[in-house]
């Protein structure tokens, strides 16, 4: 994960940070409203976000990249913390039921490796979802913002990526409507933002989120290929 990603917990420290902490815990939750019993992995920056489960799950870990300094992660997580390199995850095989991928993807030196590695991990019949930033949105386009960081994603370029990678997307929503400006205005007004944003313009937000679940079709035979008439010319004796 590349050095972009160091200022991420100043920025949740913020009065915005705290607001947009708030935005996309509440859409997390509505895609996820209970774990009960779960493993739940969480890849990038998510820690502050496995809170919402760490109750009633059955573990939370985040993936600390090894490039991340230690000394930025929260002090207070929510959850267990294991380091390890992003495209090589410490752990086996179908060992999650649940994987959170947020601050994650668009700073990955290796997205395709690291999609692959969630893939090896996470449980035949569980579910990742990727919280990406939206290349139509405003948020992408300021520096001062997390997400205006690293490679941002159109639903189109996103949805590719993960079919390439042997995931299929179940869901698609969307969140940060609120401009990204450090305004109290428009911070007391992020929720009325949120609902109108959602039906007046969905392809302007300002990240794209999207659920997966292993798609095996490419793994299965289409069926057996019928014997080809093959016709063998010999010579007279």
């Amino acid at each position: 994960m590349r050095d972009e990603v160091h200022g991420l917990a100043n920025f949740y420290a913020t009065p915005a940070g705290l607001v947009t902490a708030r935005l996309l815990r509440e859409k997390l939750r509505a895609l996820w409203p209970a774990l009960p019993g779960r493993a739940v992995l969480g890849l990038g920056y998510a820690s502050p976000f496995l809170r919402l489960w760490k109750a009633e799950a059955a573990r939370c870990i985040a993936l600390v990249p090894e490039q991340f300094p230690r000394w930025r992660w929260p002090r207070r997580s929510a959850s267990s913390t294991a380091v390890g390199a992003e495209d090589a995850l410490p752990f086996p095989d179908l060992s999650f039921d649940r994987i959170l991928l947020v601050h994650g993807l668009e700073h990955a030196e290796n997205s395709r490796r690291l999609l692959r590695e969630a893939w090896r991990v996470l449980k035949d019949d569980g579910r990742l979802l990727v919280v990406a930033p939206n290349r139509l949105g405003l948020w992408a386009h300021l520096e001062r913002t997390p997400f205006g960081h690293g490679h941002p994603y159109s639903t189109v370029q996103l949805d590719a990526l993960l079919r390439r990678q042997m995931f299929r997307v179940a869901r698609r929503e969307a969140a940060l409507f609120v401009p990204p400006f450090h305004n109290r205005l428009l911070l007391r007004g992020a929720g009325g933002w949120e609902r109108l944003g959602s039906r007046i313009c969905p392809g302007f937000a300002g990240v794209t989120m999207m659920e997966a679940v292993k798609d095996f079709s490419e793994l299965i035979p289409v069926g057996a290929m019928p014997a080809r008439r093959r016709v063998v010319v010999a010579e007279a004796a």
